[in-house]
């Protein structure tokens, strides 16, 4: 395995990105437009030059993107076609079962669906437009937004909290009241029941 962490100047079109998660949160792809729709204009290639996406080489040399799946779709949502990537490692010389056995192994990727239950990697989508929602991401992630836990370095910690308040917020609440149920979800974030989550900000005295 071949680990550079250097960018690649040449731009990759983002539709040519494998997904290495099954969803994002539609709420959370929403608020990247709005913010890249605040710098487009001005200076949005600095914009993207800030925000380079880090990608794993796999088989046939293809691009198996491994973060900012939340910007990326919002780009592409928003006409962006081509953006610069950050290249972690080079596994394009291994066949695909080995392939993933190390990508499982260095957490490089998260084949749960939108229910939190895992799935095969060969039902992972094949583009970024494939993605599908997870309520319960955006509220993970608008909880992080507003304080509830901390900013980690944990592969994948805003799904963690995600299933967490899967199990805890009624889904029905969450779809009829995002911002009644980012308050709840910000009470559940201060309980004991939480601190064994990435970022845990401990207990509300």
């Amino acid at each position: 395995m071949t680990q550079s962490y250097e960018p690649r100047l040449q731009p990759v079109a983002i539709a040519s990105f494998r997904p290495t998660q099954m969803t994002v949160g539609f709420h959370e792809v929403a608020s990247k437009r709005l913010e890249w729709r605040a710098h487009a204009g001005r200076n949005g290639a600095k914009f993207l030059g800030r925000h380079m996406v880090p990608v794993v080489l796999g088989p046939k040399k293809r691009a198996y993107l491994i973060d900012h799946h939340h910007l990326a779709r919002a780009l592409q949502e928003e006409g962006v076609e081509h953006v610069l990537t950050s290249v972690v490692a080079d596994l394009s010389g291994l066949g695909k079962p080995e392939f993933w056995s190390v990508m499982d192994h260095y957490r490089w990727t998260y084949p749960f669906d939108a229910k939190g239950m895992r799935q095969p990697h060969d039902r992972l989508p094949k583009t970024v437009a494939d993605l599908v929602d997870d309520p319960y991401r955006s509220l993970a992630g608008a909880l992080r937004t507003s304080g509830g836990y901390a900013k980690d370095n944990t592969p994948f910690s805003e799904f963690m909290w995600a299933d967490f308040l899967r199990n805890r917020v009624d889904a029905r609440a969450l779809h009829k009241d995002f911002k009644g149920a980012v308050a709840e979800a910000m009470k559940l974030a201060r309980t004991k029941a939480a601190s064994h989550l990435p970022g845990w900000c401990g207990p509300d005295d």
